[in-house]
């Protein structure tokens, strides 16, 4: 079993735009190093979520795992706001609006991300100064 004591982790898809320049901003924002990163792709990724028992398999959804607890789509995203500095944490405001009202419009822009933001051949390939906080 991983221990991430102390770290978060976030999976993303690692051919998605829009989820690369997402995580580019959460590594640029993220002075205290507390997340972790690995593309839904990578075998880290299907390891971290079997070991979560976590029944999601699909590109569809960023995954947070943090204290052994997984928040997928808004949830997810809502939560990772709460540890960014410069005012981000105001985004996590967004908790009192319905589960099920955020995730409609987080799947709506899921499913059309590719065709708005364009898609990568393969996964990205971390910079030496980052390439310690991603998992494979």
């Amino acid at each position: 079993m991983n221990n991430f004591e102390g770290k978060s982790v976030i999976l993303f898809d690692g051919v998605c735009n829009l989820c690369n320049s997402s995580i580019n901003f959460i590594i640029k924002n993220d002075k205290k190093k507390y997340f972790l990163f690995a593309s839904l792709q990578s075998d880290a990724a299907k390891g971290i979520l079997l070991q979560h028992n976590s029944k999601n398999n699909s590109m569809n959804s960023i995954i947070l795992i943090e204290n052994g607890i997984v928040y997928e789509k808004s949830s997810a995203i809502l939560k990772i706001a709460t540890h960014l500095p410069n005012g981000y944490q105001i985004l996590s405001i967004f908790i009192i609006i319905p589960t099920i009202i955020r995730d409609s419009i987080y799947m709506f822009i899921s499913k059309n991300r590719y065709k708005w933001f364009g898609k990568k051949d393969s996964c990205i390939i971390p910079s030496k100064e980052i390439e310690d906080r991603f998992l494979y």
